[in-house]
């Protein structure tokens, strides 16, 4: 009481005795000392398992690993594995009291498991909070968590953010609806246009596992056929998780699902769903409200309850490639799923990639392709036009476009509407023969030769040694040229050439889905190419060489997975489809798109790629930063005795005002790169060591940063 409202003993004396025994029994309480949330110093210890070991969210290779905390008796029950909890980290040995150690900064973790004594011999601070007491964290998360980080030299901290989105209350207060009984067994459908596609299906219905590299058909049923095999697993009473590379691929699989088994059987997630929305749909999946879950890369680690079917599709787009730490491929993830869980797996694409040949090459995974008779009849007639044809058409000097194209496109509105895709601005060319256009690579390591400023010797872009006589293995030239370049105003040029028909165009800034089955130009990047209705009646793939001369090992990969996805849109050749590619005809990736063959463009890939050492048959590391600091962790670094380290060479400067690409120096520095590549089964010690170099800079407290990346997607 304060001395403006009279004397304390007054007071006391006036009250009545029922409250005077009131203020002594208070009195007595007060000299009792409370514990005080978030320190709960004093508070007794849960009576059974009263250590809580943790992982905290500080995502440093230091501290990666668990911790152990007290468990508060008022705590005990919320305290369950799995749960998201906040603790004080950072306290010193010295700030004990009472037996209890205290202060440092609040940060968030996962309680991991409850022991009934901890192996630290000196005092534990107390849990300070239970977030909430939704278990979000079960062993099978946590361990395929720990794989990743292992295989791709991470933190644990990291990869938990990647497969955890952020807790929101309102989401989490609401109670999921009571899972559905399993559907019927689907027909095979459309699957029976392939020679072991009933087969598959009848597996994954039955519960088997079946392991299988997809080359779809071209058209518009693969989300229909990926539908069908989600419906198969969910028949057999077990989930599926399907990884799709962008928002358009997943609105077309969330459509075909809905169509086959109606709603509320599958959950949708992808990272640009709002916190709540996102948060809610995977808590249904992980409490085992819905058993089949289709998203992009952020659904790889989706909590899916007894696991049958994962499922990628085009698994060569970039999409596909986590840019945050510690970057991994959806890929990957769930090939680590399918080992783990002894699951089904299927690898699909109009395409087929390097890795996913491999899995065939090996026998871990079987082809599931149709007969050429089924793939003559859905795939378009595909033309191309090459360089002697160029120097004879007067039409395509003067219009940039060869006679062939013009007569495609003018046929082709005819009928419906006319795909032309056009490069990204920004490939950048590298070395070719000038006589057969064989890319033109180190005697050393294999790497793409370079031309330098000085415009004297060529120098290579991985191990940085100069070469000064260069001359072609395939054909003995000794001339060099540079690759052509893009498209220019391909709009405006058509659309002066045809002013009655209207020109759209889809790319960064603004992306079609959909485009009527009206007569138009359609004007498209690669990956942008909006779905017609009923096809395209032609497309026109302009300057190849934009594409087949970056400066990238998958550089031919990657042209014929864009091709093969433009030409996957135009109607069957019976129907008037036609495809003309403006690119070399002799060149490998361009025979592949002629026969529509890339399976057979991926073995002869992987089999070149064996024989000089390349990824995927190697594993391979970037290193990157400023070259002081790179030198010192290539010093520090413990590597395997198989390592070979390539380089460091100079990075491309990055312009100010461009977006910063991932392990790119920051605009205006310069940095410098090394590629470790070791052989065939050494990847772990090559992250283990990587990751070791890294946690022991960081407690030296290394002012430079050094990028490290395992698996980089683009290596030149």
């Amino acid at each position: 009481m304060s001395s403006e409202n009279g004397p304390a003993d007054g007071g006391a004396q006036d009250a009545p005795p029922e409250q005077l025994a009131l203020i002594r029994e208070s009195v007595r309480k007060a000299k009792t000392p409370r514990a005080k949330p978030r320190t709960w110093r004093g508070a007794a210890l849960a009576r059974e398992l009263p250590v809580a070991r943790v992982l905290v969210d500080k995502g440093v290779l230091h501290l990666d690993r668990y911790f152990d905390y007290a468990v508060p008796e008022d705590l005990d029950a919320d305290a369950q594995p799995g749960v998201r909890v906040r603790v004080r980290f950072g306290a010193g040995r010295n700030r004990v009291r009472d037996g209890r150690r205290e202060g440092g900064g609040l940060v968030d973790g996962f309680l991991i498991e409850r022991l009934a004594e901890s192996d630290y011999s000196g005092p534990l601070a107390a849990l300070a909070q239970v977030v909430s007491p939704e278990r979000i964290l079960d062993e099978e998360l946590l361990g395929l968590a720990r794989a990743v980080a292992d295989r791709y030299a991470g933190s644990l901290a990291d990869v938990l953010q990647l497969a955890v989105p952020p807790r929101n209350a309102r989401a989490e207060k609401r109670t999921s609806p009571d899972p559905l009984p399993p559907p019927p067994v689907p027909e095979p459908g459309t699957w029976a246009r392939y020679e072991q596609g009933p087969a598959f299906v009848a597996a994954l219905a039955s519960g088997g596992a079946p392991r299988a590299v997809w080359n779809a058909l071209p058209g518009p049923r693969w989300s229909e056929e990926l539908a069908r095999a989600v419906a198969a697993t969910l028949a057999s009473g077990r989930g599926a998780l399907v990884v799709l590379p962008d928002g358009r691929a997943v609105a077309r699989a969330d459509a075909a699902l809905t169509a086959l088994l109606g709603e509320g059987r599958h959950a949708v997630l992808t990272a640009d769903a709002g916190p709540e929305k996102r948060y809610a749909q995977w808590l249904a999946v992980r409490r085992g409200a819905v058993r089949a879950v289709v998203g992009t890369r952020a659904a790889m680690f989706a909590p899916v309850r007894d696991l049958g079917l994962v499922a990628l599709w085009d698994d060569g787009d970039d999409s596909h490639s986590e840019p945050h730490a510690p970057q991994p491929h959806a890929r990957e993830v769930l090939l680590l799923r399918a080992a783990q869980d002894g699951c089904a797996f299927l690898l699909g694409g109009w395409s087929c990639t390097v890795e996913a040949a491999q899995l065939v090459e090996t026998g871990w995974a079987r082809p599931l392709v149709a007969g050429r008779e089924q793939v003559r009849a859905a795939a378009p007639l595909v033309r191309t036009v090459g360089d002697q044809d160029l120097a004879r058409d007067e039409a395509a000097r003067a219009a940039r476009l060869p006679t062939l194209a013009w007569q495609a496109v003018r046929d082709g509105l005819r009928l419906g509407p006319v795909l032309v895709q056009v490069p990204r601005r920004g490939y950048v060319p590298r070395m070719a023969c000038a006589a057969c256009r064989t890319p033109a690579r180190c005697r050393h390591c294999s790497g793409p030769l370079e031309g330098q400023e000085s415009g004297s010797a060529l120098r290579c872009g991985w191990c940085g040694r100069e070469e000064g006589s260069w001359h072609c293995p395939e054909c003995g030239a000794f001339r060099l040229r540079a690759q052509v370049v893009g498209a220019r105003r391909t709009a405006e040029e058509l659309g002066r050439a045809f002013p009655a028909v209207p020109v759209r165009t889809s790319g960064r800034e603004h992306v079609l889905d959909t485009v009527s089955e009206a007569p138009a130009l359609v004007v498209s990047t690669p990956g942008a190419e909006p779905v017609a209705e009923g096809g395209y009646a032609a497309a026109l793939l302009l300057d190849g060489w934009a594409m087949l001369g970056r400066p990238d090992l998958r550089a031919g990969e990657d042209a014929l997975r864009r091709w093969l996805a433009a030409a996957a849109l135009v109607r069957p050749q019976g129907a008037g489809g036609t495809v003309v590619a403006v690119a070399e005809p002799t060149l490998r990736p361009v025979q592949a798109l002629v026969r529509w063959d890339p399976v057979g463009h991926a073995v002869r890939e992987l089999a070149e790629r064996a024989e000089l050492g390349f990824p995927p048959v190697s594993r391979m590391a970037a290193v990157a930063g400023p070259p002081e600091a790179v030198a010192d962790f290539l010093g520090a670094v413990e590597l395997p005795r198989e390592a070979e380290v390539l380089g460091p060479v100079p990075l491309p400067v990055t312009p100010a005002g461009r977006p910063r690409r991932a392990g790119a120096p920051p605009p205006g520095e310069h940095w410098e790169r090394a590629l470790i590549r070791v052989p065939p089964g050494r990847g772990a010690a090559l992250a283990g060591a990587l990751k070791a170099a890294r946690a022991a800079r960081t407690v030296r407290g290394s002012d430079a940063a050094v990028w490290v990346r395992i698996d980089p997607p683009d290596i030149g």
